[in-house]
């Protein structure tokens, strides 16, 4: 079976990002909202063993969390035709493009949004202080620096899901997601602390490595191999029709799972604050959407083709939120303002997401297009490929 695009015609001029959903697909949101009830339930009725749980961890990795996002992203990996990673190496538009939004952009539209909401509009609404390391601090300026942690840390796993959902160059995405995991690496901790304003910001540079090569690095290995494998002992008609086929829901089903355990693991948090809670979303429901906004308004003005244009937005509106919930965690204590905040972010990305998602897929006939870049996500996608034997 050869993969081949379907024939233009005057109604395909601007074929349409993605496929045909099934009935599970299409109610993803609600599955969501659904999962994090569930997850805060569990966390409620079964204390113990979600605390249980979640002190499995290594350099505060998670590792029930680690293990469910490594079966969310083993599935998109399989997809991926690494020779797209390789090529995309030479088109640095797109990769440029979500550095200057993730590093240059990103990290102060946060401080001046939430400074703006939580130090000025909402602070009559958020009275008292917290000790933090022998310092009161008011709850205001807690919730403030949780913010700025998830600001500054832009999304290296889940936003290959929101990739794969967008139905756009995985092969770019993948080179994004590398570009973003190394910058990291030597960007989290001095701009961080200048934005804490802090006299010492302990970083977790072991939380940082071992979360991307757990997050990352370890589906991708799997995914290649299998890939590989499969295509040279199996071939291409049985890879794509009978292996993709059975495990396209895991992805999905893992990422359920995984909200399931975030909710379980810190639902306690969500609980006792809120109408924090909902304080504490207004400018994160903004930010994301700003950075959204100027990236995909930037891609369209640098003739991007949609397939590099989705996931160059979409890598600017997500968060590493595993990564800003263990620094928050580390520098501030569990039960902090900043900590708060930072599960705040994993409340409001996912259904935020899936809706920037939605947005990317119905605007796609603004850009150019190049839908031989995209992953063949599912044999009903008929509106971007043909499949002849």
């Amino acid at each position: 079976m050869e993969l081949a695009l379907a024939p233009m015609t005057s109604e395909t001029q601007v074929p349409q990002a993605g496929g045909t959903l099934n009935r599970f697909e299409k109610y993803l949101t609600l599955w969501v909202f659904l999962c994090i009830i569930a997850g805060i339930t569990l966390g409620k009725v079964f204390p113990n063993v979600a605390g249980q749980l979640d002190s499995l961890s290594v350099y505060n990795v998670s590792i029930p969390i680690a293990i469910c996002l490594f079966f969310m992203m083993y599935p998109i990996m399989v997809k991926i035709d690494f020779s797209q990673a390789a090529q995309a190496a030479k088109a640095p538009k797109p990769v440029l493009l979500t550095l200057v939004v993730n590093w240059l952009i990103k990290p102060f539209t946060m401080v001046a949004i939430s400074q703006f909401f939580l130090g000025i509009v909402f602070r009559p609404l958020i009275q008292g202080t917290e000790l933090i390391n022998g310092v009161d601090v008011s709850l205001a300026n807690s919730y403030i620096a949780g913010t700025i942690l998830l600001g500054i840390a832009p999304c290296t796993a889940m936003v290959l899901m929101w990739g794969y959902l967008s139905y756009s160059n995985q092969g770019h995405t993948l080179v994004m997601v590398a570009v973003n995991s190394l910058a990291m690496l030597f960007l989290y901790a001095p701009l961080g602390k200048w934005l804490l304003a802090a006299n010492d910001l302990t970083v977790p540079w072991e939380t940082i490595v071992f979360s991307v090569l757990i997050y990352v690095g370890l589906p991708l290995i799997a995914g290649y191999f299998t890939r590989t494998w499969s295509l040279r002992h199996k071939g291409r008609e049985w890879f794509e029709t009978k292996f993709l086929k059975r495990l396209g829901p895991v992805s999905i089903i893992a990422l359920l799972l995984t909200l399931i355990l975030l909710f379980a693991f810190k639902g306690e948090l969500i609980v006792n604050n809120p109408l924090h809670i909902l304080l504490i979303a207004v400018p994160l429901f903004i930010q994301t959407n700003l950075i959204f906004l100027i990236a995909y308004v930037a891609a369209l003005k640098l003739n991007l083709s949609y397939e590099d244009a989705a996931p160059a937005a979409l890598i600017g509106a997500s968060n590493h939120f595993e990564v800003a919930i263990a620094t928050a965690v580390m520098l501030f204590g569990l039960n902090s303002g900043a900590a708060l905040a930072t599960v705040v972010g994993v409340l409001i990305e996912v259904p935020v997401m899936l809706m920037l998602v939605r947005i990317c897929q119905r605007t796609a006939g603004w850009f150019p297009r190049e839908p031989d870049k995209a992953t063949l996500r599912d044999p009903r996608c008929t509106r971007n490929y043909s499949l002849e034997s």
